[in-house]
This record gives C-alpha cells, sequence and structure tokens, in this order.
C-alpha cells in the first residue's frame, strides 16, 4: 500500500515530541549487510509518551561503524530479508521497531511485507538516519525516524510488537556489558508475547568473520526473552513476563 510523500522531520527527542514522519543505520546482516527506518499512521496519545526525557545517549566511544556497502545493501534487500520472511513467517501489522537502521535499507521491505500500524527506525548515527531519510523517501514509505541507543532507547516499555536487529547488539560499545543492556532495553520497550527477531552468531560469523569473533549475546542473564525459533541465520526470542514499570 503506497504513501503520499510529505514533509520529513528526523527527531532527536523521545517519542511524545515526535510527529507522525510522512516519507522521510547500526546494522549488520546475514550476508554482510545494512539494515533500516520509517514513519507511521496517526494513534490515540499515549500516557507514557509524556514522561520525561532520558538520560543522554551513553557514549558510543568503542564502536566503529560499518562501511557502507551498496552491493551488500542490494542483496540485503533483494535476497537476505525475503528469506527471513519466508522462513520466519512473522505476522503483520502491529508496531514496529529496527534497532540500528543505518541507512534505512530494511524498511521498505519492512513496511511491504508487515504492513505495520506503526513503524520506527532508531541509529547512533545521524548522518545514516539522513540517508534513511533519503531512502524512504524515495520509496515512499512512511516512517519515525530517531537518533539514538540501543542501550537507552526512548520508547515506553511494553511499546512495540516486533523488534528487529540485524546485528547492532553484537556490535555495540561496552563489551558484555553493553550487549547485556541492548538486550535488557529491548526486552523493556516489547510488550509481553511481542517478537525479537535477529541475526544468529552463524549470520554474523559470515558476514563478518573477525569483528564476531567472541561476540555472543549473553541469553543466560535475559530471561525475559525465550526462545522461540530458528532458521539458521536468523531466529525469533518471545517475550514473557514480567512486565517493566
Amino acid at each position: 500500500m503506497s504513501r503520499k510523500p510529505g514533509p520529513i522531520r528526523v527527531s532527536r527527542k523521545t517519542p511524545p515530541d515526535r510527529e507522525v514522519v510522512r516519507p522521510a543505520g547500526v546494522a549488520t546482516s546475514a550476508v554482510g549487510l545494512m539494515s533500516h527506518t520509517l514513519e507511521a499512521p496517526q494513534r490515540p496519545a499515549h500516557a507514557e509518551w509524556d514522561a520525561p526525557a532520558p538520560a543522554p545517549v551513553p557514549s558510543r566511544g568503542d564502536y566503529r561503524p560499518f562501511a557502507n556497502v551498496e552491493s551488500r545493501n542490494g542483496l540485503q534487500e533483494e535476497l537476505e530479508l525475503p528469506l527471513l520472511f519466508r522462513a520466519l513467517r512473522l505476522p503483520r501489522g502491529g508496531r514496529v521497531l529496527e534497532v540500528g537502521c543505518g541507512r534505512g535499507v530494511a524498511l521498505p521491505v519492512l513496511a511491504e511485507r508487515i504492513d505495520p500500524d506503526e513503524l520506527v527506525g532508531i541509529d547512533v548515527h545521524a548522518r545514516a538516519i539522513e540517508h534513511a531519510r533519503e531512502r524512504v523517501a524515495e520509496r515512499r514509505v512512511s516512517a519515525a525516524l530517531h537518533i539514538g541507543d540501543v542501550r537507552e532507547l526512548p520508547f515506553p516499555s511494553g511499546w512495540f510488537d516486533v523488534v528487529f536487529d540485524f546485528g547492532t547488539s553484537y556490535h555495540v560499545g561496552g563489551g558484555h556489558t553493553g550487549r547485556l543492556t541492548a538486550l535488557n532495553e529491548i526486552s523493556r520497550v516489547l510488550r509481553i508475547g511481542g517478537s525479537f527477531v535477529y541475526e544468529t552468531r552463524i549470520a554474523q560469523r559470515l558476514a563478518h568473520p573477525i569483528r564476531s569473533l567472541r561476540r555472543r549475546l549473553p541469553w543466560n542473564a535475559v530471561p525475559t526473552l525465550a526462545a522461540d525459533r530458528s532458521a539458521v541465520l536468523w531466529a525469533v526470542r518471545r517475550r514473557v513476563g514480567p512486565a517493566f514499570a
């Protein structure tokens, strides 16, 4: 379903201050690809949007952005993402977030395949968000874009039905602690019963054989994200209780 383009706004604020963005990231992929960003139709105001702004985003000092490779972007868009949806059979609709959306490669595909009620992308790098904004605008896709860190997501608890991560959580700054913080934040913003779709270690080893060495996600320390199903390169974890305050 196509949407007409309109004004585009990139927000550095929390969701209470964002307006619906009309046609307007740091992720990696199973075949060494990048991902990412969009808008949503008007929804009733949510009380938690009025919460105070979060503390400043943690330092990203030890994070090294991945180079942009258009051939890899094309592979992700034309091959990887269609295979992911075919393998995992994800539901349509709902509120969808992509963390580390980078240049917005995945967002138009997410919009087409899921037809979400709300589509949001976030990335720590402002320049990546600018590229994502251009890509989404060209595709006439709606999305809300935010500059922010996966370790401190500026969204209410339990807000999203699905969160996608094409590798960001493996490569955040702060080592084990940083990865644990990212997973806890993803768990927090998912509703009970929601899904976290992410790349497996196999996908990361194929895409980044050197950089991904010794990078594991500490699942045992995040019991609220329970294993659901896997398709070799991608997996889904289901959000289980208790709910976050």
